[in-house]
């Protein structure tokens, strides 16, 4: 392994994000390798006390608290601040769709202050609809799970009856996850009950109702990459996925680094074919049944656990990015294997989560060496700290939370 690639130190670079998630490792994730390498980084922050904000990698951390709500042209205003502030031209990595789209849609403003990769411009929103993604993936016989975009509550009883259930619910498009979300997150209901039950009669926000594809019969699988213009793959990396927080639908809390050159080669074949240009994070569930590898997300924008990735001249998608868009050369290699990364906060109670349901002690429990954390490291150890007493903090609401409803309840 060497040292990484050689950045270019005169352009920094900005973390960008729209909406609330102070205790977003990915992003932690990004300012640790870019800093790492040379680069100065900056980044938009909820306050000044968020584990990203207390890193020792980062240059300068701008308050600008948003929640999704915001007109695009003030998101744009305020980017356009911050790029003027930093008073170079600078390569942005989004860790959210918003963000992504943001920057995709009004390149022609922010390449003012801005690298930005020549994507078309309607491309990420396309991309990070759930239901935009099928017809995409209907359309280039990519393969993707069943999935129906109901208009109303009947049609969403038919989407139910039709799939079959269980079924997966996720809200449909990016934004409205935020202003009008018909979930928290990826949900998997039941029986017709459950399903009306959480809709009652009147307006049916945005949602994706998708076919649920067994877990006996199905593996995890990630796909991270960054692709230059005209979507040729610069970087494509595979891995497994070991568990997610909540259960089998959440956020990744464990995965390992594992070629797989037949998906590799799928997910850039699709990146070229509908010009895919920057660094995404693609989700997809191998369905035993008919064994086909299934496209179940596609985040146009940095993934949570890229740090997962690198090829064998220490190369992430991250870096690929500022190589690129700086105009220098993206090493070439075969990705590096077995690498390990684990969200230790979240990838314990997973971990218990499993051992109930399958009555056996889950993989990967004890440390290994090698294995890369969200947060834990020992050249940058505040960010661990802040996320350690504001995940504590969660943890207290939420109990304090059950405790006065069940107090509630005992009085009724």
């Amino acid at each position: 392994m060497s040292d990484g690639p050689p950045l270019d130190p005169a352009v920094p670079a900005l973390l960008a994000k729209v909406g609330r998630y102070p205790q977003h490792h990915g992003g932690l994730g990004v300012v640790r390798t870019l800093g790492r390498s040379g680069v100065t980084v900056h980044a938009v922050v909820e306050d000044r006390l968020t584990p990203v904000a207390l890193s020792r990698h980062l240059s300068r951390a701008f308050v600008r608290p948003t929640t999704g709500l915001e007109e695009p042209d003030a998101l744009v205003a305020v980017l356009l601040a911050i790029g003027r502030s930093v008073a170079a031209p600078c390569v942005p990595v989004p860790t959210d769709d918003e963000a992504a789209i943001l920057f995709a849609e009004h390149a022609d403003v922010l390449s003012e202050c801005f690298l930005l990769p020549p994507v078309p411009p309607g491309l990420p929103r396309l991309l990070a609809g759930k239901a935009t993604l099928h017809a995409i993936c209907e359309e280039l016989g990519v393969g993707s799970p069943r999935s129906r975009a109901p208009a109303d509550r009947d049609e969403l009883v038919d989407a139910g009856r039709e799939l079959g259930f269980p079924v997966v619910l996720k809200n449909r498009d990016a934004w409205t996850r935020l202003r009008t979300p018909a979930v928290g997150s990826t949900t998997a209901i039941r029986d017709e009950h459950t399903l009306l039950a959480r809709f009652p009669p009147g307006a049916l926000p945005p949602v994706l109702v998708q076919e649920y594809i067994p877990r006996e019969d199905a593996e995890d699988w990630i796909t991270h990459l960054y692709c230059g213009a005209g979507g040729a793959p610069r970087v494509v990396f595979t891995g497994l996925k070991l568990r997610s927080w909540p259960p089998h639908a959440g956020v990744t809390t464990r995965a390992v680094a594992m070629d797989n050159p037949a998906l590799g080669t799928l997910a850039a074949d699709l990146c070229r074919r509908i010009g895919y240009c920057g660094v995404a994070d693609l989700d997809w569930r191998y369905d035993g049944r008919d064994r086909r590898y299934k496209l179940v997300d596609f985040n146009p924008r940095t993934g949570a656990q890229f740090r997962l990735f690198e090829n064998v001249h220490a190369v992430d998608v991250v870096q690929a990015l500022h190589l690129d868009l700086t105009g220098r050369d993206v090493p070439a290699g075969p990705q590096a294997d077995g690498r390990v990364f684990v969200a230790g906060q979240l990838d314990l109670p997973s971990a218990v989560a499993s051992l109930r349901e399958e009555h056996r002690v889950p993989a990967g429990l004890l440390p290994a060496a090698g294995t890369e954390r969200a947060w834990l490291s020992g050249d940058d150890p505040l960010p661990a700290v802040a996320e350690a007493v504001r995940f504590l903090g969660t943890v207290a609401r939420r109990v304090g939370r059950d405790v006065r409803a069940k107090a509630v309840g005992g009085r009724v």
